[in-house]
């Protein structure tokens, strides 16, 4: 079969990269994918964006593409799946009423309140001066959050009131995140150690893949302004087995449950973002499709054939797909351009990709990259995700920094301390 992956990132290389893996695959093209994808044996790139409908379904239809696999959520929140769905193709993915999970940070938090679902507690605000007053009322931190997509840039925890005021204000006001910004939620701040629960959904079942952590912030310790992601290592060792079956029964499945009862059945890719408090998990946001970078730390992980699952979740027949993983930790280290995730440069050229993937047990993602010839020139705020698998965690980690030592472009910088939590728990 053929199959196409939407999305230009390094969460898409990495699918591709685990699609063409399968036995059932002759050929996996990227849409626009990127030179990692181009690079794969299998692997071919089309150019054709990510919100192109009808270019996507032609070459689809062309090329006798059997399965389409979205990668961003920005296509899935404009209903592509329904688009190509009522066009006859199978697509992996959720409904447009269903990627309002996503899509509407209120509508998920109203969604939650309807289920019974453990999340902060909140407001939402359309109307600035409101918004304001209700700040001043309330003790920081607290946690301002754009409620449309903003590339997970729209999050500020504000430690203080004047900081809740100036990201609201630059929000509603300033529009720093266009529409997206025009209605905020405002929302109590959670204490405790995140983590990132992905599952796959067919409208009836749920089956999470296994646990990760993303570093959100920039800088090391967890400082500085929210990215698209720094870095993710799995398994996440604050999610113990029980508090796996917690999550399940208590996020997921109602999840799963709700949406199919509002007559939005969920198929795809499930993503909570979990906080683990001292009251149980809370959901601090849902995803709608593959995290980024999670997805780089858990499919090398993954032993078994991703493609029998991903077809799964479009039939209906996810309970009886057998899905197993590695007990080899797995950590996948951001290598970003200077400023991100503020202004950055471009087109700075990439060196040591081939010596740092000739390690043993190294895979280097391209996310922000582009190809000119034979050589790679930086093109994005995220530019590598290097990827290393070891014995323990701290084996992960060592492998994955000495690949990282190995690239070079100008202005690369990265978080030196990806996979140090998991350490605290494990010695």
């Amino acid at each position: 079969m053929n199959v196409l992956v939407i999305g230009s990132g390094g969460r898409e290389h990495a699918l591709a990269w685990k699609i063409a893996q399968s036995p059932l695959v002759e050929k996996v093209y990227g849409a626009p994918g990127n030179p990692g994808i181009d690079r794969l044996e299998k692997g071919a790139c089309i150019n054709v964006g990510v919100n192109d409908f009808e270019a996507l379904d032609t070459y689809i239809e062309a090329e006798g593409i059997d399965l389409t696999v979205v990668g961003p959520e920005v296509p899935l929140v404009h209903g592509i799946v329904d688009f190509l769905e009522e066009r006859g193709k199978r697509v992996f993915g959720p409904s447009k009423k269903a990627a309002q999970l996503e899509g509407s940070k209120s509508f998920a938090k109203e969604f939650m309140a309807r289920h019974g679902i453990p999340t902060a507690e909140s407001r939402t605000f359309d109307d600035l001066q409101e918004a304001l007053a209700y700040v001043r009322s309330q003790p920081a931190p607290i946690v301002i959050k754009a409620d449309g997509l903003a590339a997970g840039k729209g999050v500020t925890v504000a430690v203080s009131q004047a900081e809740a005021e100036a990201a609201i204000y630059a929000a509603m006001a300033e529009g720093a995140f266009g529409e997206a910004g025009a209605r905020v939620v405002v929302e109590e701040y959670l204490t405790g150690e995140e983590a990132s629960i992905l599952a796959f959904c067919d409208g009836r079942t749920v089956k999470p893949l296994a646990s990760s952590q993303d570093h959100k912030p920039v800088g090391e310790n967890d400082e500085g302004p929210n990215t698209g992601g720094m870095g993710a290592y799995s398994p996440a060792p604050v999610v113990t087995d029980a508090l796996m079956e917690e999550i399940v029964w208590d996020v997921l499945v109602p999840t799963s449950a709700g949406m199919a009862k509002e007559g939005t059945p969920y198929k795809g890719i499930l993503y909570a973002g979990l906080m683990i408090t001292e009251n149980g998990p809370k959901v601090i946001e849902y995803n709608v499709r593959f995290g980024d970078p999670e997805t780089q730390a858990i499919l090398p992980r993954m032993e078994t054939d991703l493609v029998p699952a991903l077809l799964a979740c479009c039939n209906g027949t996810l309970d009886s797909c057998e899905i197993r993983y590695s007990p080899r930790p797995c950590v996948s280290v951001v290598m970003a351009s200077e400023g991100y995730p503020g202004v950055y440069a471009k087109a700075k050229e990439i060196t040591g990709v081939d010596e740092a993937e000739a390690l043993e047990d190294v895979a280097v993602f391209a996310a922000g990259v582009k190809r000119k010839g034979d050589q790679l020139f930086s093109s994005g705020g995220r530019v590598l995700n290097v990827t290393a698998l070891g014995n323990t965690q701290r084996a992960a980690m060592e492998k994955a920094y000495q690949a990282v030592s190995c690239i070079h472009f100008e202005g690369a910088f990265y978080r030196r301390d990806i996979g140090a939590k998991a350490l605290k728990h494990l010695e």
